[in-house]
């Protein structure tokens, strides 16, 4: 095929995969009352199955990611794909939480070695100021994955039982991950239009590129948010607000696909347009994104009635309108050579400091007081998120003389 119907078809296939990534992740976020309630389990000990997941996934990530900068990336993506869907799959015969933990922590760790590796795959596809709308595309499956596995989770759990969503789920990506293999594998670097530099591309400067952590910082502040939305809210909906559960999946599985559809998308078009003028535009929007959500976030937590809906709305919607822009900085803030081992030092930090163990602490405050009170530790994380990430504005690279005027 042409490079041009290998691009877009690369773009679709790994979108694909990334779209059954988010929904294997969150299948278990949708049924975790019933898990809870089968194997009678503690808010700590559900949080932790999400914790135990991240930290496997941000320690695989770093070990095995640095790899693809050195040999095919299509082999290591596919291997990926398959291992987690196999433990998905698996997922459907555990009797007991040791057994879900450690299917959990299979999964971490092949999802690390796909998700780190697929948008250096991409930057080497596709040029900077196309970057925005290319990632807004791939991380679409943030949002949207992540609600239909609510929805799927919800709806097949509430009917069949909550083992029947991870059969269902797990088959897709092994048939997908076979596809993975057909791809092209692009050349390191071919679509860059940065100035390459001792900080951009070497691992040692690495350590000294400002544009990179303050990325990074804030990125791990607003996955410590997002991570506690995710597996909290349909419980906080179904405990606290005592709605039924399905219908508190269904409701917030579709507030996702809905918030996270236009916000991604509109990051990323936003991000590309003001590139040309502004070198610093995805760590602008980003940051006023997550400034926005701070009184959304606030008045979902402690509104009742009709409010509730649309402040769990617009919390979601500013959250995630950094997800494309946030992410094309992030590849931007390195050259082609160390890409893959940048993303998974990224992956690393932000799993870290953020929904590693976001979902436990949350948990555990729950634990001592109330759910409610819990889920207010998200609005510190994303107070600081929006502060780095102002602060990072200035150290963000600029494209060559001439680049500028690129618009596709």
């Amino acid at each position: 095929m042409s490079a041009k119907t290998n691009a877009w078809v690369a773009l679709l296939l790994l979108t694909a995969l990334n779209f059954l990534n988010y929904i294997d992740r969150n299948v278990l976020f949708a049924v975790q009352p019933l898990i809870q309630k089968e194997f009678t389990l503690s808010d700590k000990q559900v949080g932790f199955l999400t914790s135990a997941f991240f930290v496997c996934y941000m320690i695989a990530a770093p070990l095995i990611v640095p790899l693809a900068d050195r040999f095919p990336r299509r082999w290591i993506m596919a291997a990926g794909a398959f291992v987690w869907s196999l433990a998905t799959l698996l997922s459907a015969v555990t009797h007991n939480y040791d057994e879900l933990l450690l299917r959990h922590v299979i999964v971490g760790i092949g999802e690390a070695t796909f998700v780190a590796i697929s948008p250096a795959f991409l930057s080497d596809i596709f040029p900077e100021t196309m970057r925005g709308r290319v990632m807004g595309l791939f991380y679409l499956a943030t949002p949207v994955g992540s609600a239909l596995g609510y929805l799927v989770g919800g709806y097949l759990g509430s009917r069949y039982g909550w083992r029947a969503p991870f059969l269902i789920s797990a088959l897709p990506g092994l048939l997908l991950a076979f596809g993975v293999l057909a791809l092209r594998e692009p050349v390191r670097g071919a679509s860059d239009h940065m100035a390459d530099s001792f900080e951009r591309g070497s691992v040692r400067g690495l350590f000294r590129n400002r544009a990179f952590w303050t990325i990074s910082l804030g990125a791990a502040m607003m996955t410590f948010a997002i991570g506690g939305l995710q597996v909290w809210m349909p419980t906080f909906l179904y405990r606290i607000r005592h709605v039924p559960l399905e219908h508190a999946n269904i409701s917030f599985g579709g507030m996702t696909v809905i918030a996270g559809t236009v916000a991604t998308l509109l990051g990323g078009w936003l991000g590309d347009r003001l590139l040309r003028r502004i070198p610093a535009a995805y760590q602008l929007i980003s940051a006023i994104g997550m400034t926005l959500s701070i009184p959304a976030i606030i008045a979902a937590i402690y509104c009742t009635g009709p409010a509730m809906y649309p402040a769990i709305f617009l919390g979601e919607f500013c959250l995630l309108l950094n997800t494309a822009p946030l992410n094309a900085a992030l590849v931007n803030s390195v050259s082609a050579r160390i890409r893959a081992t940048a993303l998974a030092v990224n992956i690393f930090t932000i799993h870290l400091l953020g929904d590693a163990f976001s979902p436990t602490l949350i948990g555990y405050i729950s634990d001592k007081s109330n759910l409610q009170t819990g889920l207010m530790a998200m609005i510190g994380a994303v107070a600081l998120s929006a502060a780095v990430l102002f602060y990072g504005m200035r150290f963000a690279p600029k494209l060559e003389s001439g680049q500028q005027a690129i618009s596709n």
